[in-house]
């Protein structure tokens, strides 16, 4: 089991505004904070040492790359496949997250592609051969109400 961090306000604010504006010089940050720029700097280090702070990325619009079309995708598989399944799904750029799942099928996928017709080339030529599948449900979406933008729920106020 995970060891679960204890983490002040301060902190969530912090994490807040880092997922917002990964890039704010340290100066900002810490006045948007409440904090001088010494501590906030050392709360920062802090939970990048503890794990808590993975990295800094920045968030791309895939529509303006041409990956406009969505999917979710329902795998039921082989379970004694579930290794080899996963590995070849680590490689695939379509499939942005991918989550084992309780219930009555296996896995979840969230694909990101160009359109459908990429959707279908994707799964007739590559999921639906990747060891251990067994059978696939898949809704489309019509629009994001809520994109995933924040991975951990920061209090940024």
């Amino acid at each position: 089991m995970i060891a679960v961090i204890a983490l002040d306000p301060v902190d969530h604010r912090i994490l807040g505004v880092l997922q917002e504006e990964g890039r704010i010089p340290i100066a900002e940050l810490a006045e948007r904070v409440g904090l001088s720029v010494s501590p906030c700097w050392r709360r920062v280090r802090q939970m990048e040492e503890w794990g808590v702070i993975l990295g800094y990325a920045a968030r791309v619009d895939p529509a303006a790359l041409g990956i406009g079309f969505t999917a979710f995708v329902l795998v039921s598989i082989d379970l004694h496949k579930a290794p080899e399944f996963e590995a070849s799904l680590l490689g695939r750029g379509e499939v942005v997250e991918c989550h084992a799942i309780a219930g009555d099928q296996d896995y979840l996928l969230h694909v990101k592609v160009a359109d459908m017709e990429a959707f279908d080339r994707f799964l007739r030529a590559e999921l639906i051969k990747m060891p251990g599948v067994e059978r696939m449900r898949t809704s489309f979406a019509l629009k994001a109400i809520k994109p995933a933008q924040r991975p951990a729920p920061g209090k940024a106020s």
